[in-house]
C-alpha cells in the first residue's frame, strides 16, 4: 500500500470486543463506535467478537454461565490468534477482556474503562465481597492489564487507579462519546412520554439512570429526594428511577420512607425515553459512589438538563463546572446544597451541551486514530 506525504498509511487494526450473550450493552455499542469511527478515517477495521458456541452469558448463572466461560476462555482465543496474525494492530475495547493480550501480543491496546470490579475483588469496598470465582477473574484481569504496553483510560481518573497498581506503560486518556443521539427534544415528545410512565405534563420530577450495583447508589438517590421533599422547593417534585427492575431492599426503602407513588420505576426504557426524561427533567440526580466514567452525565448535560453529581472524580472531570457537587453519603448535606443550587438550574442547563461538547465524537474517534497511527 502507498501514500503520499499528508496522508500516511492507516494500518489494519483488529477491534476485540465482548461476548454477546453477557449483554453488555454499553460495551457493544462502545466497540461499535470505535469500529465505524475508524472505518470513516481511512481504517480498515475488523471487529470481532467471542460466538456463541455451547454457553450462556454470566446473567444466565448456573452451567450456562460456566459454558460460556468455555466460548470465552477456551474457544476464542484460538481464532482470535489466527485473526490477530493478520492485523498491524490490535486493540481490545474493554479491560475485561485483558486476558486476550497473551493471544494477540503484548504490544495491542486497551481501553481501561474502570477499575471497579478489580479493587472489590481485592476488597477494597467493605460490605461489597466478591466471590472466589470472582476475586480469580478479576486478578487474571489485572495480571494481564498490568502487562499491557499502551493503554487507554477512559478518565484521569482511571489511570491514576491503574498506575496505583503499578502500571507504567504508554498511556493516554480518551474520554468517552455518546453513543446515542442526546439531544434536548421538544414538549411534545417529553409530554408523551411523561404519560407513559404516570406523569402529568405539568408535572415536575427529578430523573436517575443507572443500574442496581451498589455504586450507583439508588438507595442514596432515594434518601437524598426524600430530604428535598421537606423543602418548599420540591415538595410537588417527583422523583424517576430509570434502569433496572428494584431489588426487594430499595422497594423497602421507598416503603419506609413513606415515598408511596413519589416515585416511579422507568423499567426498560428506550434511549428515545431517556431522551425525552432528560429534556422535561428538573435535574439528574446522580450521587455515585464510584465511577470509571459516568455516562449519564454527558447524556443529561447534551438534553440541556441540570446534573446534580458527586463531587468525586471522575464525575466532576466529566461534569466539568456545568454542575452542582453533592457528598453522596451526606443525604441531608446534599438536599441542602441542591435547594440553595435551585436558582441556578436554568443556566447550567445551558452550560451543559457546551461541556459535553469537550467529548464530541469526532473529537474522541480523533484521539483514537492518532493513538493507533502512533503505537
Amino acid at each position: 500500500m502507498t501514500s503520499s506525504p499528508d496522508k500516511p498509511v492507516r494500518p489494519t487494526i483488529l477491534l476485540v470486543g465482548n461476548y454477546g450473550p453477557d449483554r453488555q450493552m454499553s460495551m457493544e455499542r462502545y466497540a461499535d463506535m470505535l469500529r465505524d469511527g475508524l472505518k470513516a478515517r481511512g481504517f480498515h477495521v475488523l471487529l470481532v467478537r467471542p460466538e456463541k458456541i455451547v454457553g450462556g452469558g454470566v446473567d444466565d448463572g448456573g452451567l450456562g454461565k460456566w459454558l460460556g466461560y468455555v466460548d470465552k476462555y477456551l474457544l476464542f482465543p484460538w481464532r482470535l490468534r489466527r485473526l490477530a496474525g493478520g492485523h498491524d494492530k490490535v486493540h481490545i475495547c474493554d479491560h475485561s477482556n485483558a486476558m486476550y493480550l497473551p493471544w494477540v501480543g503484548r504490544q495491542a491496546s486497551i481501553t481501561c474503562h474502570d477499575l471497579i470490579a478489580v479493587n472489590a475483588a481485592l476488597g477494597r469496598y467493605p460490605g461489597h465481597p466478591v466471590g472466589f470465582a470472582g476475586r480469580i477473574l478479576q486478578g487474571w484481569i489485572l495480571k494481564n492489564l498490568r502487562r499491557a504496553t499502551r493503554v487507554v483510560s477512559v478518565s484521569t481518573k482511571t489511570q491514576q487507579d491503574l498506575q496505583a497498581f503499578g502500571w507504567t506503560g504508554d498511556g493516554r486518556v480518551i474520554g468517552n462519546c455518546l453513543n446515542f443521539d442526546f439531544h434536548r427534544v421538544g414538549a411534545e415528545d417529553v409530554t408523551a412520554t411523561k404519560a407513559r410512565y404516570g406523569l402529568a405534563a405539568d408535572e415536575p420530577y427529578l430523573v436517575h439512570v443507572g443500574g442496581n450495583q451498589w455504586y450507583k447508589n439508588r438507595a442514596g438517590v432515594v434518601k437524598i429526594f426524600a430530604e428535598l421533599l421537606k423543602s418548599k422547593r420540591f415538595q410537588a417534585t417527583r422523583l424517576v428511577l430509570a434502569g433496572k427492575p428494584w431489588p426487594q431492599d430499595l422497594q423497602r426503602l421507598v416503603e419506609d420512607l413513606g415515598l408511596g407513588d413519589k416515585v416511579i420505576a422507568c423499567i426498560g426504557a428506550s434511549n428515545e425515553d431517556i431522551r425525552a426524561l432528560y429534556s422535561g427533567a428538573e435535574a439528574l440526580l446522580f450521587p455515585s459512589l464510584e465511577e470509571g466514567y459516568g455516562w449519564p452525565v454527558l447524556e443529561a448535560q447534551s438534553c440541556g438538563c441540570p446534573v446534580i453529581a458527586s463531587d468525586r472524580a471522575p464525575l466532576t472531570e466529566v461534569a466539568g463546572h456545568a454542575a452542582v457537587f453533592v457528598d453522596p453519603e451526606d443525604c441531608v448535606g446534599a438536599a441542602r446544597a441542591i435547594v440553595e443550587a435551585a436558582p441556578s438550574f436554568a443556566n447550567l442547563g445551558v452550560q451543559g451541551p457546551a461541556n459535553a461538547a469537550r467529548f464530541d465524537v469526532q473529537v474522541i474517534m480523533d484521539a483514537y486514530a492518532w493513538f493507533l497511527m502512533e503505537g
